[in-house]
């Protein structure tokens, strides 16, 4: 059976494909081998640039004949990989013998067996995936996320004098504007979003067990620590962990998920807010021509963007929150646990892709309705209580809470008239009644 959108057993490679179809150049397999290939042949040539003495004869001018391994490598590349990988059980040293293959054809035969020089598995490894997930980050994740931001921040500007009853505890409180409520959820996103650029994409780079042992006996006099750090930070553009064991240490992987998730966490209660408001009739939902939301109920239109957001966003957290649990647990030196987890990094990417994608959406989807943002402030004056009692306390008026406890729970109903009627009764100047008069749900809105 062919592998396509309708047999794969992910939804995020099958019914979502078109969303998360970006991801491929950085979490697929072929996406893994071929970063693999950029580290290894990147390596070699700083090694020709140190140089090692063995290598002070290739020439700098075939340096991007190298370079084009990676930047032209393609699906039969890596399927020849993988070929290979079936007889050596090993899936770096399967990349090595392609590369090798490669230096056949470059005429740098002779100098083939620096390549992988001093390394394990590991130092490929922990720099490929943190590069490809740097990457993913930046070209991927980011104008998504910020696609979403910024579609909220001209909500928040649109509706900024929109008055809305607030609700605490599902209870009419103070009311609020719609616009203020928007901003709110963009401030958290951004603060997260200052935390998350604070994590450093790091990578492990320092031999079989972090200590350069096959560099120094071979060479002693280089510094191979500077070297390492050199490659890592300038060359690739990570942060270089040292010390380490076999592997990286992933405390600062564990970090770049878990804020993530944070962020997921806040769109999560954006998506349940905005259904709610829907709920509630304070949005409407543009008609797509020819869509139908409900088999069974015509006039239903369900706001679908947000439930789809809200579902994937809830799996890539839970994948996140494993991959912040279980990569920084390694045995003594290493274990192999951390290698099958680690292919699993673009999938919360990929479900997270897809909740932004809906969020996105279903924002550009929503039609405000004042009329019933109207309706519900004036149907619920008893929130102008906690104005006329603070006045009251300023004019040192005798329990001004408990006068307004007794109007607003005694009364079957609470509106202009009543309240009013109840100002009226107020031992107050003429002026101070007037000022209380004024105050209306609509307008009691703070700063």
């Amino acid at each position: 059976m062919q592998l396509t959108e309708l047999n794969a057993i992910s939804p995020i490679d099958g019914r979502y494909r078109s969303k998360t179809v970006s991801l491929a150049p950085y979490f697929s397999e072929e996406a893994l081998i071929k970063y693999r290939v950029l580290v290894e042949v990147e390596y070699f040539i700083a090694l020709c640039e140190l140089p090692l003495p063995q290598l002070s004869g290739v020439k700098a001018d075939l340096f991007e004949d190298l370079r084009a391994i990676y930047k032209n490598f393609s699906t039969e590349d890596a399927l020849w990989i993988k070929k290979t990988e079936k007889t050596t059980n090993h899936d770096v040293k399967a990349v090595e013998y392609f590369i090798k293959k490669k230096f056949d054809d470059l005429g740098l035969s002779a100098h083939k067996e620096f390549i992988h020089f001093g390394l394990t598995s590991q130092d490929i490894n922990n720099t490929a995936i943190p590069l490809s997930t740097k990457e993913a980050f930046e070209n991927v994740y980011l104008p998504s996320l910020v696609a979403v931001i910024q579609k909220l921040k001209e909500l928040s500007v649109e509706w900024a004098d929109v008055p809305m009853l607030a609700r605490t505890h599902g209870q009419p409180a103070s009311p609020t504007r719609l616009g203020k409520e928007i901003g709110v959820f963009v401030e958290r996103i951004e603060e997260q979003m200052r935390l998350l650029f604070n994590v450093p994409f790091a990578a492990k780079f320092g031999g079989a067990t972090g200590n350069y042992n096959a560099h120094k006996v071979a060479y002693p006099a280089i510094e191979w620590k500077v070297f390492g750090t050199k490659f890592v930070e300038n060359t690739l553009g990570l942060r270089h962990s040292f010390p380490t064991t076999q592997i990286e240490h992933y405390d600062h992987f564990a970090a770049f998920f878990d804020a993530l998730k944070r962020i997921n966490t806040i769109l999560i209660d954006l998506d349940r807010d905005i259904w709610t408001y829907v709920s509630m009739d304070y949005f409407k939902q543009k008609i797509k021509a020819g869509e139908i939301g409900s088999s069974a109920m015509p006039h239903k239109v369900n706001p679908i963007d947000f439930e789809n957001s809200e579902g994937n966003l809830g799996i890539a957290n839970a994948i996140f929150e494993h991959l912040a649990a279980k990569l920084p647990i390694s045995r003594l030196q290493r274990d192999l646990t951390d290698s099958t987890v680690l292919r699993n990094v673009g999938v919360p990417i990929g479900h997270t892709i897809i909740g932004l994608e809906a969020t996105l959406k279903g924002l550009n989807k929503l039609l405000l309705n004042e009329a019933k943002f109207a309706e519900d402030l004036e149907k619920n004056w008893a929130v102008v209580a906690e104005a006329i009692q603070t006045i009251l306390r300023r004019e040192a008026y005798p329990n001004p809470y408990e006068a307004l406890k007794d109007l607003t729970r005694t009364n079957t109903v609470i509106n202009k008239e009543s309240i009013h009627a109840f100002i009226e009764t107020l031992n107050v100047s003429e002026t101070i009644k007037i000022e209380l008069k004024q105050i209306t749900p609509s307008n009691y809105l703070g700063i």
